[in-house]
């Protein structure tokens, strides 16, 4: 098995020190960072996901994976970051104003980062203008989450205040959560619903039609 195959494989098992190991075998032996990214650890995230989607596997399991893949990019960011290879787009996610909840948006962020992605953690209760301004620095897609049925509306008003700045062409809004559904996407004008994680990072993709 090659060196990055042993990295899908070690961080599919969550083993985080195995996974920087690997990674820094690979850069010695002289394979390319972005090489290294695809082919070992969104190889390793993709088979997660499809776990994940399948219920072959849990939350805990999904965690542990994301933790061994944050491990290894300490090691491969900076690098990837000096030979000047860009990521696929850019996610800004947030839990909607009114709302503090983040274990579902943090699992998300993981997922996405997992698919190649640079994701900014807006954090929790996270007002329209927030939301606004992330697109301002270049997000092309934004992540609404909400937990309480009490909040989706804020995740409305984050959209009529996209559509305020005339900045509603300049970025897709996909949002989840427990209370959330298709048929709410569908009557505030977002442009996709996830009912989980892993099926959020295949949205995104999608939106961005990478």
């Amino acid at each position: 098995m090659d060196v990055l195959a042993r990295m899908a494989d070690a961080l599919i098992r969550g083993q985080a020190p195995q996974v920087k190991d690997l990674v820094r075998e690979a850069l010695d032996g002289g394979i390319a960072p972005e090489k290294i990214l695809s082919n070992g650890m969104i190889a390793g995230m993709s088979v997660i996901g499809e776990r994940f989607k399948n219920n072959e596997i849990y939350v805990p399991e999904v965690l542990i994976a994301a933790r061994a893949m944050k491990a290894g990019m300490e090691i491969l960011k900076p690098i990837l970051t000096a030979s000047g290879v860009e990521p696929c787009g850019v996610v800004a996610m947030g839990t909607v104003r009114g709302d503090l909840h983040d274990i579902g948006k943090n699992l998300v962020m993981m997922m996405i980062e997992g698919a190649g992605y640079m994701v900014v953690d807006l954090g929790t209760d996270v007002s329209p203008e927030k939301f606004v301004q992330a697109v301002k620095e270049g997000a092309g897609v934004i992540g609404l989450s909400a937990l309480l049925t009490t909040t989706m509306p804020s995740m409305k008003k984050t959209i009529d205040a996209l559509v305020a700045e005339g900045m509603r062409d300049r970025v897709k809004v996909i949002i989840g959560g427990a209370p959330v559904t298709q048929g709410y996407a569908d009557e505030i004008g977002a442009d996709g619903f996830a009912p989980d994680a892993a099926q959020a990072a295949d949205l995104v993709e999608t939106l961005l039609e990478r």
